[in-house]
């Protein structure tokens, strides 16, 4: 073993492999690679987990919650109630209609103001969101018609949309004829 040894000793080092170690300075290690990768992908992931997880809320928040959600539907199920209300006893409506009357006004329109302003939300964002939308539609309509005068131009400029261009074209004209 001892001129082998010396020979393998002196091309592949000791205990180092040099043709592996010179080949990576060349190419990329693949088995490395992948491992750099999965770790990459794996950190990724986990910033994209953390991001979409929502933290643990206490019993306030949660409260709170269900409280902002009750107004709409109290609202729409209330007028439906008082429908049925006048229906089923249209005295006892009649009565509590006359004790409405007596609210004052300056109160009247403190509720419409609440009122609006809690639905006027929703509603001017969502009218806002319809004029953007119609501002966009209307900013394309010129590149559309210029697109369909393009395409009309195109079209009468064309042999098949001449009425007897046809006769230009020998070839047809031949065709036609027959043999």
């Amino acid at each position: 073993m001892g001129v082998v040894g010396t020979l393998t000793g002196a091309l592949f080092g000791n205990g180092a492999n040099l043709i592996k170690d010179t080949a990576e300075v060349f190419m990329e290690n693949t088995e490395a690679a992948a491992e750099r990768e999965a770790v990459w992908r794996a950190a990724a992931l986990s910033q994209f987990a953390t991001e979409f997880t929502r933290p643990r809320r206490g019993w306030f928040d949660r409260i709170m919650d269900g409280i902002n959600r009750l107004p709409r539907p109290a609202l729409a199920i209330g007028t439906l109630g008082l429908f049925v209300a006048a229906m089923v006893n249209p005295v006892w409506f009649a009565a509590r209609m006359q004790g409405i009357q007596l609210v004052p006004e300056p109160l009247w329109w403190l509720m419409g103001a609440i009122v609006s302003f809690y639905f006027g939300a929703r509603s001017q964002s969502k009218g806002q969101e319809f004029q953007r939308s119609l501002a966009e539609t209307m900013g394309r309509t010129g590149a559309v018609v210029r697109n369909v005068e393009a395409l009309e131009a195109l079209g009468a400029g064309s042999a098949a949309a001449k009425p007897g261009a046809e006769d230009d074209n020998p070839a047809l004209a031949a065709w036609r004829a027959g043999p």
